[in-house]
């Protein structure tokens, strides 16, 4: 592999997250202010492309500079920390490594509802990350493969469960650092009231963002990981 190739095609994917992190986000009718900015548009396909660590690590800069350009609070660091796990996570999946992606999912869901709080909110809030959940169930069961070429007749499918999941993946860290790790209360004063209600409208806006990232990534990633595969970067998806 030409490593300098490698390292480029890292520094590429790390400005264009600072580009879509740098963005205010969609205008939709519900606004939880889950992701301020487009940043989510990039992650998984970041992952996807650059694998789970490099595709951490690109990401990672990505936002981080992308907040200091568009900058939302000093909290908003924290939190922004989910992007480049769903990247990594998006970059274990399409490379076969379910299991790994299942055990994050069941550990912070099992902190989650151990958390009192949680029992106060809507346990339907979090219905998207739930059908992420299941969905990274059934995957790790049926599908066996260790990795899924380019030229896989499935690509396609495991490009948007890659996609779908990382980014669920995501809010899952964010909901962690909110409820779990009570910043609602010790980083925004928030009683239990006024969290309900942010909790109603994330249920909303979220799976509207993922499912539009999801689409874009299904659109881009093939002919894009067709693309890399032809310049002779196989081992990429290894």
């Amino acid at each position: 592999m030409n490593k300098s190739a490698f390292v480029s095609t890292v520094a590429v994917f790390a400005a264009f997250n600072v580009i879509c992190d740098s963005l205010m986000g969609p205008p939709i009718p519900v606004e939880s202010h889950v992701w301020y900015s487009w940043g989510f548009i990039a992650t998984p396909i970041t992952g996807i492309v650059l694998g789970p660590y490099a595709g951490f690590l690109s990401s990672l800069i990505g936002v981080m500079i992308g907040h200091f350009v568009y900058f939302r609070g000093p909290y908003e660091f924290l939190f922004t920390l989910g992007a480049p796990i769903g990247a990594m996570t998006s970059g274990f999946l399409f490379r076969g490594k379910w299991k790994i992606a299942s055990i994050y999912y069941t550990v912070l869901l099992a902190i989650y509802f151990i958390s009192p709080v949680a029992w106060q909110l809507p346990i339907w809030g979090m219905w998207n990350v739930y059908l992420a959940y299941a969905s990274l169930l059934v995957a790790t069961i049926i599908m066996r493969k260790k990795s899924y070429k380019p030229e896989s007749r499935g690509l396609l499918y495991t490009v948007i469960l890659s996609a779908f999941i990382g980014l669920e993946a995501d809010v899952l860290f964010r909901i962690f650092a909110f409820i779990s790790c009570q910043t609602y209360r010790l980083f925004y004063d928030l009683n239990v009231e006024a969290l309900g209600a942010i909790w109603v409208l994330g249920a909303a806006e979220t799976p509207i963002k993922a499912t539009l990232a999801t689409i874009v990534t299904a659109i881009v990633g093939p002919p894009l990981i067709r693309a890399i595969k032809k310049t002779g970067f196989s081992s990429w998806f290894k």
